[in-house]
């Protein structure tokens, strides 16, 4: 189709693009090479088949905004199909045959495809516009009091544009090339809607058909040429980096677990990290697969509630920081403000949310590491528990003789009276010291009790996880209380090890490996859930009156829900004790979080429009219950505080308590 100088021409303009797209793309490779470790071939293709299933279904974009994410899954469906439809194209164009149209049915359908594809685009890209530009909602950008990239305010808009108009301009001028070509031939009935657009041209010149398609041609495989090397610039980048994401992240670790610190290494010179380059390289390719759709900003309870944390920005920043001259030397706190990186509750929801597989809280918790280890810089609250932790094992400073007080009364084994127990009850500080979390503990060990479960618990062995420790930055901390946790329990060789804190089961299930700990780790409501469908625990049966008027919603913990995956457990004890259940609009993975996680439980929130606990609490007062259900210590100590804030309009209970209460 292509005259001779227009081939040479074409030709030139594609190796030109190719030299300065590939300039572009070696900074990136640079950048990423930067990062603490390597990815394996092992690490990738056990991860392929996975990633690749994502990036087909691009399942990840629809867990939030299901008609804007519909109309990328459009544009994204469609792009995969023109991977194949441009080559075609541009074969045409040197050769002027048409490779995969004249091969009977696969050609047929092949045009059917390609037809669809292209008007998929155009109707997503149009959608996508109209709402960035036009209807302009709030949550496609941040506020002005967080901190974003000076080029980023506008840069993020012009970006949307650039990309916008490039697609636009590509898909429209593709369409009317080839209706200019059937056009020029016969109408194609499995071209509907090119075909529908030649009947536009009846009646035109031949020779101006045929010119049009020339300039069709350039416009629209032109505009892939002269976008090519904007590419590593700009937002489209993720089409590339999410697959690679998504296969780089490793395959055992969960959602909130950190990295191991040996601090036996007298060669360690850093703790965390403090600019860019200190972050893993999966930490780097995570600013370059962003797609700055402020989803993770949205469900952040820290932004919600008017604090200066945004997820969002954190990982612009960084991507803003490369394409305008920052290298990976640039101080992490020149991308997030410090007091920010305080407000984090680790809750996760960034995490979950994020449609290309990013972690900006790993990043925070990193940069804690930094200020708290080689800094001494934390929030002062912080000192009572870090001087609880270290003097008396747990962060309510309550001295180990009294660790057992909370059984008083009831027959609760310790390891020592049962050393062969089928079931370790890890119980953790909270239950153990604080006041209102030892009724959870005591309606547990009667529930224990009561169904005959041969268990034990360690008693004034037992010490803290050392969970908050290692949220807050403070690792060593963390180090000595889970070598010498894992010491007994290695000793202990627990079967089977239950918490009635989900702090306990993240730390023990996830992190203790590390140490060489490495058991079979439930939460108690799971526990609970077994028992009750074993038949083994005696339910009085609620009347239909308490029914009726006793209505309980289920707050998911964030380290029991998003950080573990146990969303049903809690539900299916609670039903099965006849409670009638009502969901909160943000339940399960999407779940807003209490507040408490991240350390955040022995310190006060930084400032905002709003506290996180209080907030949640309305969500859940919102849905009529009398009862807010809860699975965690710090979860109920934060919704009790709420709903006394409220006048105690709301009850508050772990699980535990409403089986217990219905013990016959």
């Amino acid at each position: 189709m292509l005259t001779l100088p227009e081939k040479i021409v074409f030709a030139l303009a594609v190796l030109a693009s190719l030299y300065f797209t590939w300039r572009g793309v070696q900074r990136i490779i640079k950048n990423i090479a930067s990062g603490k470790g390597k990815p394996t071939w092992d690490l990738v293709l056990r991860q392929a088949g996975k990633a690749l299933f994502k990036f087909l279904t691009f399942q990840p974009v629809f867990r939030f905004r299901f008609w804007p994410s519909l109309l990328h899954g459009l544009i994204g469906w469609g792009f995969l199909a023109f991977l194949l439809i441009n080559l075609a194209d541009l074969i045409y164009g040197y050769t002027g045959w048409r490779m995969l149209e004249n091969t009977g049915l696969f050609g047929d359908v092949y045009r059917l495809v390609a037809d669809i594809a292209n008007v998929a685009i155009l109707l997503g890209i149009v959608g996508m516009a109209v709402r960035r530009f036009l209807l302009r909602p709030e949550h496609l950008s941040t506020r002005q009091s967080t901190l974003l990239h000076p080029q980023a305010r506008w840069g993020i808009w012009r970006d949307s544009a650039i990309v916008a108009g490039f697609i636009f301009l590509h898909n429209t001028a593709r369409l009317l090339a080839e209706s200019f070509y059937v056009a020029l031939h016969v109408p194609d009935p499995w071209q509907p809607f090119i075909t529908a657009v030649s009947w536009l041209w009846v009646g035109i010149n031949p020779n101006l058909l045929l010119a049009g398609e020339h300039v069709m041609f350039w416009l629209s495989l032109g505009a892939v040429v002269a976008f090519l090397p904007y590419f590593p610039y700009s937002k489209h980048l993720h089409l590339f980096f999410a697959p690679i994401n998504f296969a780089l992240k490793p395959a055992r670790r969960s959602m909130g677990e950190l990295g191991y610190i040996n601090l036996d290494d007298q060669t360690l010179e850093q703790f965390g990290a403090a600019k860019i380059s200190d972050l893993g390289y999966e930490q780097i390719v995570d600013a370059y697969a962003c797609i700055m759709c402020f989803r993770c900003q949205e469900v952040c309870p820290a932004y919600t509630t008017g604090k200066v944390l945004s997820p969002a920005a954190l990982e612009i920043n960084k991507r803003y920081t490369f394409n305008f001259g920052g290298g990976v030397d640039t101080p992490l706190l020149n991308l997030i403000p410090e007091e920010a990186v305080w407000a984090c509750t680790s809750c996760g929801a960034c995490v979950e949310i994020c449609p290309v597989g990013n972690e900006p809280m790993r990043d925070i918790l990193e940069i804690r590491r930094y200020l708290a280890m080689m800094e001494s810089k934390f929030p002062k609250q912080l000192e009572t528990a870090f001087r609880g932790m270290e003097r008396n094992q747990n962060p309510w400073n309550v001295p180990q003789s009294e660790r057992m007080k909370w059984a008083t009364g009831l027959n609760v084994p310790t390891i020592e009276q049962n050393p062969e127990p089928e079931i370790l009850w890890w119980v953790g500080c909270a239950p153990a010291t604080d006041a209102r979390a030892q009724k959870t503990a005591q309606a547990f060990a009667k529930i224990l009790n009561a169904a005959g479960v041969n268990y034990a618990v360690l008693g004034k062995n037992e010490s803290c996880t050392g969970d908050s420790a290692r949220r807050a930055g403070r690792e060593d901390i963390f180090f000595g209380l889970a070598q010498a946790n894992v010491e007994i329990l290695n000793e202990v060789a627990p079967k089977r090890i239950v918490t009635t804190c989900p702090h306990c089961l993240h730390t023990l299930k996830n992190e203790y490996p590390a140490f060489g700990g490495n058991y079979e780790v439930i939460h108690h409501t799971q526990l609970i859930n077994e028992l009750v469908g074993a038949g083994k625990l005696n339910l009085q049966p609620l009347s239909p009156s308490d029914t009726a008027t006793d209505t309980v919603t289920f707050h998911d913990p964030c380290y029991l829900g998003r950080h573990n995956r146990v969303y049903q457990a809690p539900r299916q004890s609670l039903q099965l004790a006849g409670t009638s259940l009502v969901e909160m609009p943000r339940h399960a993975d999407k779940a807003f979080c209490c507040g408490a996680g991240g350390a955040q439980m022995w310190k006060e929130e930084e400032h905002g429009d709003a506290r996180v606990n209080q907030t949640r609490f309305n969500q859940a007062k919102s849905t009529g219950a009398t009862t807010i259900a809860v699975g965690c210590p710090f979860c109920l100590t934060m919704m009790t505080d709420a709903s006394k804030a409220d006048g105690g309009s709301v009850q508050v209970k772990d699980v535990a308590e409403i089986i217990a209460a219905q013990l016959k």
